[in-house]
């Protein structure tokens, strides 16, 4: 029986020694996984700003605003893209070449686009001049601009070469009561403003951009300089104009912005308004979103000391509808709606659990599986030690009960052994310790007979002295 049980404790050895290189193998793998993905989880997220042109206001403050989340966010990086334009920004958002970027709101853009943030706010400026001149002005039915309606017949000279500004000048004029295609339209590049001024054929000029813009301010200066003391438009149907068209504003263009004395305007004039937005399109996800908005707002006065033109940068209306709507991200960040990381996760918190709780169960049972052989050894010596428990009652002499006693420690050394070593259960060892407690009384009872020389006879191996017989 020894050598047997030993050939098989070794067996059973290598089967749990690779048992166990194996399981220490699953385990490095499963926690180089979760490692990595750790490391992927906590990497900052790059979102690409498509933005341009080159050069412009809105190229600089993005250029720093990728600076300032290079320096100071953990969680958020950005990687600029330079394009010809707004409209070619909008493009790439559209097709999923860039997350993010920067368009103006009257511009033809992607049906899920959706609003971070407004990078500035565009206001029309409509003037004339008070003072005679071009060859409109030299006719005898020749009449001063005084308000959108006497634009009719008359040429206006646009800054800006970009379509948008064309098309909100038609949107002005129909939303004024003029037939667009009365009007002449003559554009100019920014940097054609002494152009501008000096071509005696246009008789009303229309500048869009900040309240501050140097650009604007120049334009108006050169043409008073050419022309005469300017003239400021109203737009007195801003308001229907911005109810028909969602994606401009109402605004009102205060006194003494452009100079002060004299004040240029006098007086408030009405106008309208177009945003230039930071856009992502509906499928960024709320948290990469929200992320980038409340990053953005920490550095903004970092950013506005590279480009000043940062300083107009504000949040998004959520309390009225707007086109585009507000992403979910920035939005929640603004309400302060915004989910707890439980919130978000909970549903795949209790996954996991499950999922632990499933892994433990088959680890447990493959932990029994892998332990059969010693389960199924541990019930053979339990058998073995009843065994011993009726054939003690049997025994003769000293030698006999040594022997049988030797057996049984050795089986309770491999049994303890076992039970150490993980491969049998409390439960198995508790019905070993009945079993053991059974062959004790056996024992103690067959001594006792001994002791007191009341062999039965009936129990004697046949041909076997009795006790009695021997006196």
């Amino acid at each position: 029986m020894s050598s047997s049980s030993g050939s098989n404790r070794q067996d059973i050895q290598r089967r749990k020694t690779r048992s166990l290189l194996l399981v220490l193998a699953v385990g490095f793998a499963v926690f180089l996984a979760a490692g990595g993905a750790l490391y992927y989880v906590l990497q900052p997220t790059t979102l690409r700003v498509a933005v341009g042109p080159a050069g412009s206001e809105d190229h600089a403050v993005v250029e720093a605003m990728a600076e300032a989340f290079a320096d100071e966010s953990r969680t958020v990086m950005l990687s600029p893209i330079t394009t010809a334009g707004p409209a070619e920004s909008l493009a790439l958002l559209g097709n999923g070449k860039a997350e993010l970027a920067v368009g103006r709101a009257d511009l033809t853009m992607p049906s899920d686009a959706q609003t971070l943030a407004v990078l500035r706010k565009n206001y029309v400026v409509l003037w004339s001049f008070s003072g005679p001149g071009g060859k409109v002005a030299k006719k005898k039915n020749a009449a001063k601009i005084a308000e959108i309606a006497d634009l009719a017949g008359r040429k206006v000279g646009v800054i800006g070469r970009t379509a948008a500004n064309a098309s909100v000048l038609r949107v002005i004029l129909n939303g004024s009561g003029v037939e667009p295609d009365k009007v002449g339209v003559a554009q100019f590049g920014t940097d054609e403003i002494e152009k501008l001024a000096q071509d005696r054929t246009i008789e009303a000029y229309l500048a869009v951009g900040p309240l501050d813009s140097k650009i604007t301010a120049v334009a108006i200066a050169a043409t008073a300089r050419t022309r005469g003391t300017p003239k400021f438009l109203p737009i007195d149907a801003s308001e229907a104009i911005a109810l028909k068209h969602s994606r401009y504003e109402a605004e009102e263009i205060p006194p003494s912005v452009f100079n002060a004395k004299p004040a240029w305007p006098e007086e408030k004039v009405d106008t309208i308004a177009v945003s230039h937005l930071i856009l992502a399109r509906k499928g960024l996800s709320e948290a990469k979103a929200a992320a980038f908005y409340r990053q953005l707002f920490a550095v903004r006065d970092t950013i506005t000391q590279h480009a000043a033109g940062a300083a107009h940068i504000t949040k998004p209306e959520t309390e009225k509808e707007a086109e585009p709507s507000v992403h979910r991200g920035a939005a929640a960040v603004i309400n302060g709606t915004e989910r707890t990381f439980l919130d978000k996760y909970s549903d795949y918190i209790w996954f996991a659990l499950l999922l632990l709780s499933g892994i433990g169960s088959a680890a447990a049972w493959l932990r029994r599986y892998l332990n059969r052989d010693e389960r199924d050894e541990n019930t053979v010596h339990r058998n073995r030690i009843l065994a011993a428990a009726s054939e003690i009652r049997a025994v003769q002499s000293e030698s006999e009960f040594a022997a049988t006693q030797r057996e049984v420690d050795a089986i309770i050394k491999e049994a303890l052994t076992c039970f150490d070593e993980g491969a049998i259960e409390q439960e198995d060892l508790a019905a070993f310790a009945l079993a053991l407690e059974l062959f004790d009384h056996a024992v103690a009872e067959r001594r006792a007979e001994l002791q007191a020389g009341l062999m039965d006879p009936a129990r004697a191996p046949t041909g076997a002295p009795t006790l009695a017989s021997r006196r």
